[in-house]
């Protein structure tokens, strides 16, 4: 691949949620494909602690759907004060409008999105310290970036969705997850309906990046 070929990847790889072909099979062997390119991603100390669980089953996806509506409704809940908080300026808002409407479509419609892919991480890292929740999450989103790459590149659509967390052990316990695996969110797969993605709207480079320090103010949840 030229360098064009893999910016253009790396830079369209989008949170596919409403433009899923929901009535069109994914074949094993595809996800087979992304999921050995996902093993190749680095991890912390060269161990293997990652496993990525392939949830097919129609009764399966359908009750991980309703495991993940639970914690959509909490999500939504403005008393738990975890929702998404409100932007200003007409643009983000708008911006912010779409992305909740695609993210109830998805909600509403989970169970028919053909496969359901959980990834997964040893250790568990609750109460650790910040340097063993940095070098396990380290250690497995490598992988779900590669594995979400690696399906772009074969025309599917994912998105790395967490809601179903809300309540993780009830998904651990409908899945069968060991104890010492903690689940690190819910990629939706499916081929898309569309191919026209392209870059999404960024703040000026400016603003994303500092150098040889924290310099200019940059406010909370801005």
């Amino acid at each position: 691949m030229s360098e064009h070929d893999i910016d253009r990847i790396l830079t369209t790889t989008r949170a596919v949620r409403r433009k899923l072909d929901l009535g069109r099979d994914v074949p094993e062997a595809l996800i087979d494909e992304c999921l050995r390119i996902a093993q190749q991603a680095p991890t912390g100390g060269n161990r293997e602690v990652t496993r990525f669980l392939v949830i097919r089953d129609p009764s399966l996806r359908a009750a991980l759907a309703d495991i993940y509506r639970l914690g959509w409704a909490k999500y939504m809940d403005p008393s738990t004060g975890s929702g998404a908080k409100k932007r200003s300026g007409d643009a983000a808002a708008e911006r912010q409008r779409r992305v909740m409407a695609s993210s109830l479509h998805l909600a509403e419609n989970l169970e028919r999105v053909p496969v359901h892919v959980i990834p997964c991480v040893r250790p568990r890292t609750d109460d650790a310290s910040i340097v063993l929740q940095a070098s396990t999450f380290g250690s497995v989103f490598p992988s779900v970036w590669s594995f979400m790459l690696a399906a772009r590149a074969r025309g599917l659509g994912t998105t790395l969705t967490t809601l179903h967390l809300f309540n993780e052990h009830a998904a651990a316990g409908l899945l069968g997850i060991p104890e010492h695996f903690q689940q690190v969110g819910l990629i939706p797969v499916a081929y898309t309906t569309t191919t026209d993605f392209s870059p999404a709207p960024r703040r000026p480079l400016e603003e994303f990046r500092r150098i040889d320090g924290w310099d200019g103010d940059d406010p909370a949840g801005g």
